[in-house]
């Protein structure tokens, strides 16, 4: 037998006829286009191959631009069939690690950080193999794996990635306000936000503001990137492709970014780590109150007149209960001094009736800071071996 769209699709109703199916339909972009007859087909069969099927129909999309400017209509012919769409992003840190069997705790973040959590990079990693081995094999050899990935990913999702390529370099080289963003890039600011839309719905950038301000505030709304993978290669590898290509790659890992990766995984990935566990613990019930929502705080102290913030802030639905959190990402011990610092910005956030701290730190804490922590029930200390516990 000849198989064609009709009779493959006759075969998949017959058989969920007698149990239930589940059809995953990967890639389906191309084939579900207004021009194409395949819609008006698979609605037929909807309508009357499938009526009395127990078939459970996913269409997997993998540019996300098809859902943010395509989505279904009512004159789509599978419009009325169309019961959600769900984005389904990468793993996060806790996740990622059920990938990495047998690598230490310290190097699952720091590959969470380069690789991010998509499932198909983690695969890449050897863990026969050291981070430094990896990395050279998925980054910095003339061949490596990733070294063009998101170009040939942006492709898909713009005609000319031109603008992204030079928004999110901006943006990785340390500027985050829009303004800042646009003057960098000598761009007008309407343009470079209507891009800058576009990677958030992607989930490449997102924005934020701190705690207490308009969501819509511009002024206050800083840029980051939430997808580490992009994070990692617009900083270090996205302006020195042809010399990996050329053979200079291990000059430039060793030299350059093994030594700086420290600084880059505490400016942000580590808040992020932070940020994952405490969501998944409040899952759980395990924090100290159900928070509501988390958010980051930043200002200027008005009694010290210098700039400070709270890297992870929680609270409860009521108002009254909040949760600080500092997050240190750093090989020197952490001291009482750092902690005690810690509980003093409770002042900086007045009004609330109880309040609970967190301190995350990839090193080892002293006797005092451990000793202080046992005499405040309202402070946790939290070591890198317990984010995986």
């Amino acid at each position: 037998m000849i198989i064609n769209w009709h009779n493959a699709q006759n075969i998949i109703a017959k058989k969920s006829r007698q149990q239930r199916l589940i059809l995953f339909w990967h890639k389906s972009p191309s084939l579900l286009r207004p021009s194409n007859s395949i819609p008006s087909t698979l609605q037929y069969f909807v309508d009357h191959g499938f009526k009395e099927a127990d078939l459970f129909l996913i269409l997997g999309v993998s540019r996300a631009n098809y859902i943010f400017n395509q989505p279904l209509r009512e004159k789509d012919p599978l419009s009325l069939y169309s019961t959600a769409q769900i984005y389904v992003g990468g793993f996060d840190y806790f996740d990622s690690a059920k990938m990495l069997s047998g690598v230490s705790n310290e190097d699952i973040i720091k590959y969470y950080a380069c690789v991010g959590g998509t499932p198909y990079y983690l695969s890449m990693i050897d863990p026969s193999l050291t981070f430094e081995e990896n990395m050279m094999a998925l980054f910095f050899e003339p061949h490596a794996y990733l070294i063009e990935e998101p170009q040939m990913l942006l492709r898909q999702e713009f005609r000319d990635p031109a603008m992204v390529n030079s928004i999110m370099f901006t943006i990785a080289s340390g500027s985050s306000h829009m303004s800042d963003i646009s003057t960098r890039m000598s761009e007008q600011t309407a343009t470079v936000r209507r891009h800058m839309n576009t990677l958030t719905y992607m989930s490449i950038l997102r924005n934020k503001v701190p705690l207490g301000e308009n969501s819509l505030s511009y002024k206050k709304t800083i840029c980051q990137f939430t997808n580490n993978f992009f994070r990692f290669w617009f900083k270090y590898i996205f302006l020195y492709r042809e010399n990996i290509q050329s053979g200079a790659g291990r000059i430039l890992a060793e030299s350059t970014v093994f030594p700086d990766l420290p600084t880059f995984i505490g400016k942000s990935v580590f808040k992020d780590v932070c940020l994952q566990y405490l969501i998944r613990k409040n899952r759980e019930k395990c924090l100290p109150f159900l928070a509501a929502d988390f958010k980051s705080w930043w200002s200027t102290d008005k009694w010290e007149k210098k700039a400070t913030r709270i890297d992870v802030i929680a609270w409860s639905d009521m108002g009254y209960k909040v949760l600080l959190c500092e997050c240190k990402w750093r090989n020197e011990t952490t001291d009482v001094g750092e902690v005690q610092n810690l509980l003093d910005k409770s002042s900086l956030l007045p009004g609330y009736y109880e309040y609970h701290f967190m301190f995350f730190s990839k090193a080892p804490y002293t006797r005092a800071a451990m000793e202080l922590a046992r005499e405040n029930p309202f402070l946790q200390l939290i070591t890198l071996d317990m984010l995986f516990e």
